[in-house]
C-alpha cells in the first residue's frame, strides 16, 4: 500500500517525520512495517529519489535509495528500521502510537529506538538532495524491517542476498550514539564505535524428579535455585578492551577529582567491581562495557503439576565484549556454575573485533562544533545492533545519530520503556550534524586506522 506524500518542505522537518512514523504501529514482532516503508517510499519520490524495495516477505520489507556523489570517496551508507518493541503492560502518559508533541518532547514507542533516528536521516537526505549538495560521494540510505527481532527480514537478509548493492561502502551511520552524557558535570558524547556479541546459551539442570506429593530435597528445582542466586551475585571475570579504556581515560580526563580518579580506577582489574559498587547508579553504565554478561531470562521444566521435573533448562542472554568468543563465555560461566550444570552455546553472532577509527575525527570534528562544551568520545554499545550484520562486507558502522539531550533525561532507561520520547531539540540538533556529515565525510579520513 502506497500512502500518499506531498514535497512539502515539512517532509524535512524532523519532528514532523517522526510524528508521522510513530503512528505507524510496526510492534515487531509481527513488525508488519510496510505501510510505514511505503510512507517513505512516497516521500522520496516525490523528492525525486528513485528507491528500490527488497523483501524477503511482502510485509516486511526494506528500502533503499541513493544521491550521486561526486566520485572523490567512497560511498556512505545511512541505515535504520522502523520495526519497534512491544508496548503491552507498560502504562503511557500519551498513547504510544500518537506521536503526540508536548512540553517540547515527541512521545510514542521509537521516539529513540530508532524512529527518532530514521526521521534524522531521512530528513537529512531530503535536504541534502533538495539542496543539490555536490556530495563527496555516493550515500546510500537503507531502511530496514526486522532489527529488534533477528534481522531475518531486514539486514541479514541484505547481507546474504543483496551484497552487492553495498560494494566499495567502508562507512556506516546507525544506531546508538552521539547523544548527550553528563557525567560530574560535563557534557560527552559518546560515538559508537564497536559493539559486544550476542552469545545466547542454555544451562542444564538434572535431579531426580518424582511424585508432588513426596518431598523432594536436592532435585533439579533446588540445583536452579542455587545457579539463579550464583548468577546474581557473581560477575563474570574484567576486561579491558581500547574501546573501553580510551573512553575513560577521554572522559577522566576532562573530570576534577574525585570523579575523574574514580573512572580511572575502573581500568585495573583488581579495582573495577570495588568502584562500580563505590559509583551505584552510574555505575550500571560501565559495568556492562567491562565484563563478558550474561543473564538468566527464560526458564523452560515441568508438564505437570503433581510430578517433579527431573531436567531444567535456564536460557541465557550472553554478551560479548568485541575479541572474545563462545569458548571463553563458556569457561567464564562454569566458574561460577559448577560443574553439575550442563553449558552449551545455542546462538553466536560474531562482531568486529577492531574498529576502524578512519572517520570518527570527522564526527568528532561536527560535534564539537555544534557544542563546544561537550566532549566526543568513543563507545563500546553493551547491546548488538544491525551493524553486526553488515560487518560481513567489511563496512564499519558508527553509531552517530547525536542529541543534545537534557541532564535529567535518562537516554538508556528510557529506550523500550513507557513514556519513551525525544526532545524536538535533539532531533534538530542530530538532523543538522548528520546533514553536515554528508557534505564532509570525504575530509581528512584515513581508512583503517585501528584503535589500539
Amino acid at each position: 500500500m502506497m500512502l500518499p506524500a506531498t514535497p512539502d518542505q515539512s517532509d524535512r522537518h524532523p519532528a514532523e517525520l517522526l510524528q508521522r512514523l510513530i503512528r505507524f504501529d510496526t510492534t515487531n514482532p509481527p513488525g508488519n512495517e510496510g505501510e510505514c516503508i511505503s510512507y517513505i517510499q512516497g516521500l522520496l519520490h516525490a523528492a525525486g529519489v528513485e528507491t528500490q524495495i527488497l523483501a524477503q516477505s511482502p510485509q516486511r520489507p526494506n528500502l533503499l535509495a541513493r544521491l550521486a556523489g561526486q566520485g572523490n570517496v567512497a560511498p556512505l551508507l545511512l541505515y535504520g528500521h522502523v520495526d519497534v518493541v512491544t508496548t503491552a503492560h507498560q502504562s503511557w502518559s500519551y498513547p504510544p502510537f500518537d506521536g503526540t508533541l508536548a512540553d517540547g518532547y515527541i512521545w510514542g514507542r521509537g521516539a529513540l529506538d530508532m524512529k527518532g533516528g530514521v526521521a534524522m536521516l531521512l530528513a537529512a537526505f531530503l535536504r541534502a538532495k533538495a539542496a543539490g549538495v555536490a556530495l563527496p560521494g555516493d550515500v546510500v540510505l537503507a531502511i530496514l524491517a526486522d532489527e529488534e527481532a533477528s534481522g531475518t527480514f531486514g539486514a541479514r537478509y541484505l547481507v546474504e542476498q543483496h551484497a552487492p548493492l553495498f560494494a566499495g561502502i567502508r562507512y556506516a551511520i546507525g544506531e546508538f550514539g552521539g547523544f548527550a552524557l553528563h557525567i560530574g558535570g560535563r557534557r560527552f558524547y559518546p560515538i559508537m564505535v564497536a559493539e559486544k556479541q550476542t552469545c545466547a546459551m542454555r544451562a542444564i539442570v538434572r535431579g531426580p524428579g518424582g511424585h508432588g506429593a513426596l518431598p523432594l530435597r536436592g532435585g533439579a528445582m533446588a540445583q536452579l535455585g542455587r545457579l539463579l542466586q550464583r548468577l546474581d551475585r557473581r560477575r563474570l571475570p574484567v576486561h579491558i578492551t581500547p574501546v573501553v579504556r580510551h573512553m575513560c581515560e577521554s572522559i577522566a580526563a576532562e573530570l576534577s577529582f574525585p570523579t575523574g580518579v574514580l573512572l580511572r580506577q575502573l581500568l585495573s582489574p583488581a579495582r573495577t567491581d570495588a568502584v562500580l559498587r563505590l559509583m551505584g547508579a552510574r555505575g550500571q553504565v560501565f559495568e556492562p562495557l567491562l565484563h563478558n554478561t550474561v543473564n538468566p531470562t527464560i526458564v523452560r521444566g515441568g508438564d505437570k503439576i503433581n510430578v517433579i521435573p527431573s531436567e531444567i533448562v535456564l536460557e541465557l542472554d550472553g554478551r560479548l565484549l568485541p575479541g572474545y568468543g563462545p569458548a571463553d563465555m563458556l569457561a567464564e560461566l562454569r566458574a561460577i556454575a559448577g560443574p553439575a550444570v550442563e553449558l552449551e552455546v545455542s546462538l553466536y553472532e560474531p562482531g568486529p573485533v577492531a574498529p576502524d577509527l578512519g572517520l570518527f575525527g570527522t564526527l568528532a570534528d561536527i560535534l564539537r562544533a555544534a557544542d563546544p562544551t561537550g566532549t566526543p568520545v568513543p563507545l563500546l554499545l553493551s547491546g548488538v545492533t544491525d551493524g553486526r550484520f553488515f560487518t560481513r562486507l567489511g563496512i564499519q558502522t558508527y553509531g552517530f545519530l547525536p542529541m543534545n539531550l537534557p541532564p535529567d533525561f535518562n537516554f538508556v532507561q528510557t529506550i523500550h520503556a513507557a513514556d519513551e520520547r525525544i526532545p524536538v531539540a535533539a532531533l534538530d540538533f542530530g538532523t543538522n550534524a548528520i546533514y553536515i556529515l554528508l557534505r564532509r565525510f570525504g575530509e581528512n579520513m584515513m581508512p583503517g586506522v585501528p584503535l589500539d
